[in-house]
């Protein structure tokens, strides 16, 4: 194999993109524990958080998050059980069901946040000139919305999805 191949700008993207992942998820995932959540519990949390009415459909959920519609079940029985989150029939079809966020889940987003919001700006935004980081949430939008359509499942126009303005331009 051409050596020559490894020194494609391609892989040296997609190398670059999961150190970074990595990096930013150690340093999140050690946060969290000392809230007492995982890294997806707070994923979850965050998404209902910033849904409309604090809900988003079950299935919505699963395809906003890298879980499968099991997954998803198995995770908000969980919180449930820990009184983060509950479910609420949905009125207008009765196999589907919303994910609710709780007081509970709300106060422990509410404590976990300042700390979360400090290592992202001293890992992530701090690192970036304004203008790098609007070229970079561009670029991470296009990227989102081509490889996983289904990320803003269940928001509406006036909601922000994960990572900024739902129908980015």
């Amino acid at each position: 194999m051409d050596q020559n191949v490894f020194d494609d700008p391609r892989i040296t993207a997609v190398g670059l993109l999961v150190e970074a992942h990595a990096g930013l998820s150690a340093r999140f995932a050690a946060q969290f524990e000392e809230h007492g959540l995982s890294p997806v519990e707070f994923e979850v949390l965050t998404r209902l958080a910033r849904s409309p009415g604090n809900q988003l459909r079950m299935t919505d959920l699963a395809a906003q998050t890298s879980l499968s519609t099991s997954g998803v079940t198995r995770v908000v029985d969980r919180m449930e059980r820990d009184g983060l989150l509950a479910r609420r029939a949905c009125p207008s079809d009765r196999r589907s069901s919303f994910a609710v966020v709780t007081a509970s889940g709300l106060q422990r987003l509410d404590e976990t946040l300042p700390g979360h919001l400090r290592i992202i700006e001293q890992w992530f935004t701090g690192q970036l000139a304004p203008e790098s980081l609007a070229a970079l949430l561009d670029g991470l939008r296009r990227v989102r919305d081509a490889v996983h359509p289904g990320a803003t499942a269940g928001s509406t126009g006036s909601t922000p999805d994960w990572d900024g303005p739902v129908n980015p331009s």
